[in-house]
């Protein structure tokens, strides 16, 4: 076995055991000891995928597939954010200045630059889930330095930030599971269309699980909710 199928191995075979503790994590009781193994199986699981797929992306670039490469190395960038924000905003619940330090603002930054990066190749004719891809990037790095700005507007901020990471970890497991899984089960469908049904159902289904999950934790009225430590008073 070469080291190349020796790294695809492990990429894959990681992303399998991501995907199964993803689901486990979902399923356990939230901050249950299973909930927290879980899910740390989880980022240890991913942890292998974004080391693995950093020589993938190299190889590809190597290879004469400068675009393809640029959108890997992008979402295992859009990946290594969004295990971070999960596991700092669970270990920093209480403390948002130092969630929301150097290290956040740059990820931030790094997202949003990236994303910008990959609308642009997808406009130039790489596609739609370039452009797709690349907002979700300019978004979401925005979206974080503008909660870095102006700080939370109540204590459940750390739980809006764990479960919209783990929303994107999902989505980057999901479009792996149904790339390979809609090849079989969907034989008679156009490839094309098998791509952009593996690639966009992801992230409308994320969509969705952040609209309600933002419901059932909903922000609190303002009444209720003292200032928090970090937060900019928008009337001085």
């Amino acid at each position: 076995m070469s080291s190349q199928q020796i790294v695809v191995f492990l990429h894959v075979t990681a992303g399998a055991l991501a995907l199964l503790c993803y689901w486990a994590a979902a399923l356990a009781r939230k901050g249950s000891p299973w909930h927290r193994a879980a899910g740390q199986g989880f980022l240890l699981a991913m942890l292998v995928v974004v080391g693995t797929g950093a020589p993938l992306a190299w190889s590809l670039w190597q290879g004469g597939h400068p675009r393809t490469a640029t959108f890997l190395a992008y979402l295992l960038l859009l990946v290594s954010s969004a295990m971070w924000s999960a596991r700092q905003a669970v270990r920093l619940k209480h403390d948002f200045v130092r969630y929301a330090g150097p290290a956040y603002r740059a990820q931030a930054m790094a997202v949003a630059l990236a994303g910008g990066l990959v609308v642009w190749i997808g406009m130039t004719g790489a596609g739609v889930i370039f452009v797709v891809f690349g907002l979700v990037g300019v978004v979401g790095g925005i979206g974080s330095l503008r909660l870095a700005w102006r700080g939370p507007s109540d204590a459940r901020w750390w739980l809006r930030e764990h479960y919209g990471a783990m929303i994107g970890n999902g989505v980057a497991t999901h479009i792996a599971f149904l790339g390979i899984g809609l090849r079989g089960a969907l034989p008679g469908i156009d490839p094309m269309v098998q791509q952009l049904l593996a690639w966009l159902l992801p992230v409308a289904v994320a969509v969705m699980a952040g609209v309600w999950l933002d419901r059932r934790y909903g922000r609190p009225s303002s009444a209720s909710s003292p200032p928090l430590p970090g937060r900019r008073n928008s009337t001085t």
